[in-house]
């Protein structure tokens, strides 16, 4: 059980990692063009450009990490105490950041359309599926 749990919290993270990357190379998949894309994923408005490619490129392999922390955490005897509290840190900085899209402040810094739609509808829901995930193996491994 614990496996799957990682897997499928690994997995997301995994196809988000990629996007982020091929971004940070400059790729614009899965848009057409560069202030389209900038426009669904950064939300600002007047926004025209994607965020600095090395910035890209580092929440690429922050993310990727997460996914490995998901796989590590669903071996109950690796990692002891401290990859136990990682995993505590990772539920609860994705399931804030699920909260945070249904806060006013949240809604006035990030108005943009169509970050604000998609991020209601696809970017929180993500959000609580991978900090749940983290959160069912971090209880999982205290059982």
């Amino acid at each position: 059980m614990n496996m799957l749990v990682g897997a499928l919290t690994f997995v997301p993270l995994l196809m988000v990692a990629l996007a982020l990357l091929l971004w940070s190379f400059g790729r614009t998949w899965p848009i057409r063009n560069e202030a389209l894309l900038a426009q669904a994923v950064v939300g600002r408005p007047g926004v025209a450009a994607m965020p600095n490619r090395l910035m890209l490129f580092a929440l690429a392999l922050l993310v990727l990490a997460a996914g490995i922390v998901a796989l590590a955490l669903a071996d109950h005897d690796s990692g002891g105490w401290w990859l136990t509290l990682l995993g505590l840190a990772c539920a609860v900085v994705f399931i804030a950041r699920g909260i945070a899209t249904f806060s006013s402040r949240w809604r006035a810094r990030f108005p943009a359309e169509p970050f604000a739609t998609l991020d209601r509808k696809n970017y929180a829901p993500l959000c609580f599926w991978v900090g749940a995930g983290f959160l069912i193996l971090v209880i999982m491994r205290l059982i």
